[in-house]
């Protein structure tokens, strides 16, 4: 396995190498690069390699900038500071990432997941949209809604999606239900909202119900394989997750 690891902060680089040699000291790291254009100048004479731990920002620009410039063609781990909602970023586009600061188990954790997904005695091919994943970047842009507008008798109000505990549909009318126990109509249905939401937040439990993860403290075990899910703040109808959504409800729990 012939590794490149592109970091232009010293300390992280010499943890990054020292972690990657502990946890599989067969592999080679046959380079350390620190900027766009010694990346450049090192992928276009280095042919072979196998995997790439990349940051995000270098010293001279953003490493998107090496895929206007060359071909990479290994498979690449991103090392990134960026928060939460451009890491979803990532998620979307199928790339593994580090946060930093790294530690060994996140690190043995992306290790491991490259190795289930490429033979390590193949080269691998990357297939990501770098330009794509660069321009979320670069905007923040929150593939998912981060906020509802509701209707007053007087006006309006925002209610960020973090503050909702669940919604539910019924006689054609969404309401949205934040963790203060406030009722809110909206305009959409849940239809639209399950493709809008987070799904790593929100879950569509049936028909009628999208939950907050924040909002679920039991879950328990019904007949014929359904589960009944109990929130905060209560709901008057019993929330029934079916059978055939159950495996899907406990892996994300889970996740």
């Amino acid at each position: 396995m012939n590794i490149l690891i592109v970091e232009d902060e010293f300390p992280t680089r010499r943890l990054l190498k020292d972690t990657i040699k502990k946890i599989r000291p067969e592999w080679d790291i046959i380079g350390e690069t620190g900027s766009v254009e010694d990346t450049v100048e090192f992928l276009q004479e280095t042919p072979g390699l196998d995997l790439i731990f990349m940051d995000i920002q270098l010293s001279d620009g953003s490493s998107f900038e090496i895929f206007d410039k060359t071909e990479v063609s290994a498979i690449i781990i991103f090392t990134t500071a960026y928060d939460e909602y451009a890491i979803q970023a990532f998620k979307v586009n199928s790339i593994d990432y580090l946060l930093k600061p790294i530690n060994q188990q996140k690190l043995t954790e992306a290790i491991e997941k490259y190795e289930r997904l490429f033979n390590s005695n193949q080269s691998g091919s990357s297939t990501i949209d770098y330009q794509s994943l660069s321009k979320l970047l670069a905007s923040g842009t929150n593939p998912y809604r981060s906020r509802l507008l509701v209707n007053l008798a007087d006006g309006f109000q925002k209610i960020d999606t973090e503050n909702i505990a669940w919604l539910v549909s019924g006689n054609k009318i969404t309401t949205a239900v934040t963790f203060d126990n406030h009722h809110n109509i909206v305009d959409f249905t849940l239809d639209k909202l399950e493709k809008e939401l987070d799904p790593a937040i929100f879950f569509r439990a049936n028909r009628q119900f999208i939950l907050n993860i924040e909002s679920i403290h039991k879950v328990e075990n019904w007949f014929n394989g359904k589960l009944i899910v109990k929130t905060r703040p209560d709901t008057l109808e019993r929330i029934v997750v079916s059978r055939e959504r159950a495996r899907s409800f406990k892996k994300w729990i889970n996740q």
